[in-house]
């Protein structure tokens, strides 16, 4: 079990199988995997603090310059921090809780570093286990086939919507393969930062542009991951 924030960690050294199907996932199951929403200390981040400009202040040397994120959008559990994990996940693996809007990155030292997510609505939720197939900076976007069907003013972007701010899957994405096969789920950047720790995308992970190029310097190819 988690049991409690230990520090904040902004730091920026680096180092299955996929079901589509709907699902809630209650507390019990949850802590079966070694992990649960934490009721322990929390410290919010001013925008003029040290911390702030580390973990999510403006990143201008980007190939599209990334703004800072207006911490008053981010409730302090969503902000990036280290904490406590006693999971039988080995370092280096990452674990989503779509339940509680968290992904953890298991450091194998008895602590994970967290990250808050935004996740799918209710009918695109997923689980099971997969592995980074690929990662890419500033993405190209596609939407698929069935989302095009779902809302066809995306049809524009049917072979592809060029990277850039707007983009949805921001900054940086890793690619969820399952037995080498792309499995079209993404862990990505948004330029939406209200949307985290809310259910509002169709499927995917989405987390701050700052915390998931923090991830994708932390994570290589072929990286497992685990979604509960």
């Amino acid at each position: 079990m988690i049991d409690e924030v230990k520090h904040y960690a902004f730091q920026k050294s680096a180092p299955g199988k996929t079901t589509r199907r709907a699902f809630l996932l209650g507390a019990a199951a949850f802590g079966l995997a070694g992990c649960s929403a934490s009721a322990g200390r929390m410290a919010s981040i001013e925008d003029s603090s040290p911390s702030y400009i580390s973990a999510y202040g403006p990143m201008p040397d980007e190939m599209f310059p990334l703004p800072g994120i207006d911490m008053k959008q981010v409730p302090p559990q969503f902000q990036r921090q280290m904490v406590a994990y006693n999971g039988s996940e080995p370092a280096g693996t990452l674990v989503v809780d779509p339940q509680n809007k968290f992904l953890y990155l298991v450091r194998g030292d008895g602590e994970a570093l967290r990250y808050g997510i935004g996740v799918g609505r209710q009918g695109f939720s997923w689980n099971g286990n997969a592995k980074i197939g690929a990662k890419k900076q500033w993405p190209t976007w596609t939407p698929p086939s069935e989302m095009i069907e779902r809302q066809p003013e995306l049809e524009q972007y049917r072979n592809g919507m060029e990277p850039g701010l707007h983009n949805p899957l921001g900054a940086r994405a890793l690619y969820l393969y399952d037995n080498g096969r792309d499995t079209l789920y993404r862990i990505h950047g948004t330029s939406e930062p209200w949307s985290i720790g809310k259910a509002v995308s169709s499927g995917c992970i989405r987390m701050f542009n700052q915390d998931v190029v923090d991830l994708y310097n932390r994570v290589n190819t072929g990286s497992n991951v685990v979604v509960l």
